[in-house]
């Protein structure tokens, strides 16, 4: 895999004819009615350096239904051509939907068999119907007007929208209420260089003392002698300095200098418990365009990435949550939350499709990696506490070639040392130089880089089972991992 620093750093009602002559014969009663969706070390943004090759929707806005106008008043008797024609034997709307298929909202009226003619009443009881219909239909009217009147005298009685967006609430679950609460939490991070170098990155309110949290590689360039900003989405900009940093684990602390009262630190998740499929939120400046959020899921887990400066001796390793949020230089450093709004992860790689010749940064493929929060929370206190990272190690040196099918001890270590340091936790165990480690507890370790990123998301003291290869027998061993402080 290429590595690259992310440097840039409702229908209306129908009219309803009146009533119709009923003939005297006929019974009384009415018809059933109607119903009514290689990695590059995270994106810092302006000046982007390459890496070392080593093995690393908005919502819709809401729909706002419009009430229906009010119905026409019915017509006179004298309007609607008094008397209608006589009903049909079977009412039009006896079968409901599109294919004739729906469900039966009236039956079908039953012939009727006379009992024999009656000529007495006849003359009434039309009289009767007559002036019944008339006075339904007035009443009709009557409440038509009425109501059209109240509502204005266009007769409308739509409902507006209102045009003020603030009392557009949106519910804490949705994207649009986790991205709320959380962008005045996140800054985006200006880094200047004493000999110009530098570019923006992202990072977050980690305590109420003013603590931020984000990449090493954000603020690399200004770390000694530079410059480093941190501006909220309010638009206010404070300056800042490096309380620690970690390369190798590619995380950094800065300190505001004069913090603002009242600030709100994000809320941290487990990503021990993160699960593939969860729903991911990425807050970050891509590009240098701050308070830009996106979205997607957690695509993988336990991704082992590598990336670097293109030096070769200031690689980072990670066990990483793979997302496919879009995530672009500039990004690096920002929160990876999940649908509750905690965070989950520290944005920090992207996957390149390779590089041309002129061209140093890569846009989002849908392949984004993030340190997980609990290794980044480990390492932040530290650095808050000392200054200085502390790394589990084995106390062995391995290959960083790929697909070796395994991380191959070394056959000698830096300068001519022992690759297996003498009385080291490697050494102990029994391990020496030539074993090929296949697995870290129930991990499988295909590469050099793969075994550092597993062992790195531990602490010094933790008991790990390290599954190896020798002269083509395979055997476990028992480590304590020992430590080692600084990055040097």
């Amino acid at each position: 895999m290429s590595t690259e620093n992310e440097g840039n750093e409702g229908t209306a009602a129908e009219a309803v004819p009146s009533v119709p002559p009923v003939p005297a014969d006929a019974p009384q009663g009415s018809p059933g009615s109607t119903p009514a969706p290689a990695p590059e070390a995270e994106p810092a943004t302006a000046a982007s350096t390459p890496m070392a090759s080593v093995p690393p929707t908005p919502p819709h806005a809401p729909h706002t239904p419009q009430t229906p106008h009010a119905s026409h008043a019915p017509q006179s008797a004298a309007e609607a051509n008094w008397p209608p024609p006589p009903p049909p034997a079977v009412p039009a709307y006896a079968s409901h939907g599109a294919d004739g298929g729906g469900p039966v909202w009236g039956a079908p009226s039953q012939p009727y068999a006379p009992e024999g003619p009656r000529k007495r009443g006849m003359g009434g009881l039309v009289a009767a119907v007559a002036v019944a219909a008339l006075v339904a239909g007035g009443i009709g009217g009557a409440f038509g007007y009425w109501a059209a009147d109240r509502n204005g005298s266009s007769g409308s009685t739509t409902v507006s929208a209102s045009a003020n967006q603030q009392d557009l609430k949106r519910d804490p679950g949705t994207v649009a209420g986790v991205a709320a609460k959380a962008l005045p939490s996140v800054v985006t991070i200006d880094a200047q260089g004493g000999d110009g170098e530098g570019g923006t990155g992202t990072g977050f309110v980690y305590d109420k003392e003013g603590h931020i949290l984000t990449n090493n590689h954000v603020v690399a360039s200004a770390a000694d002698s530079g410059q480093l900003t941190a501006t909220f989405s309010n638009g206010k900009k404070y300056g800042a300095e490096v309380v620690g940093r970690a390369q190798g684990y590619d995380v950094a602390v800065l300190k505001l200098k004069n913090p603002p009262s009242g600030l709100t630190p994000l809320s941290l998740g487990n990503s021990d418990q993160v699960a593939v499929g969860d729903s991911t939120i990425a807050i970050g400046a891509p590009f240098g365009l701050s308070n830009t959020v996106t979205t997607g899921i957690i695509s993988a887990k336990n991704r082992p990435v590598a990336s670097g400066d293109g030096s070769g001796g200031s690689n980072s390793y990670m066990s990483a949550l793979q997302t496919d949020a879009s995530i672009n230089p500039g990004n690096s450093g920002g929160p990876l939350l999940d649908a509750r709004g905690a965070v989950i992860g520290i944005n920090s790689a992207i996957q390149s499709t390779g590089s041309s010749v002129g061209q140093t940064q890569a846009g989002s493929i849908g392949l984004g990696f993030a340190i997980p929060i609990n290794q980044a929370t480990n390492v932040a206190q530290q650095l808050i506490k000392t200054g200085k990272p502390v790394y589990p190690v084995i106390g062995a040196t391995v290959t960083m070639d790929e697909k070796t099918g395994g991380a191959v001890i070394s056959d000698q270590g830096a300068g001519g040392t022992s690759a297996v340091s003498k009385d080291g936790p490697a050494d102990r165990a029994g391990l020496k130089a030539g074993d090929v480690i296949t697995k870290f507890n129930d991990t499988v370790i295909d590469s050099g880089p793969t075994l550092i990123g597993e062992i790195w998301t531990h602490k010094p003291g933790d008991r790990v089972t390290l599954t190896y290869q020798r002269d083509g027998r395979t055997a476990t061993a028992q480590v304590t991992l020992g430590e080692r402080n600084g990055d040097s």
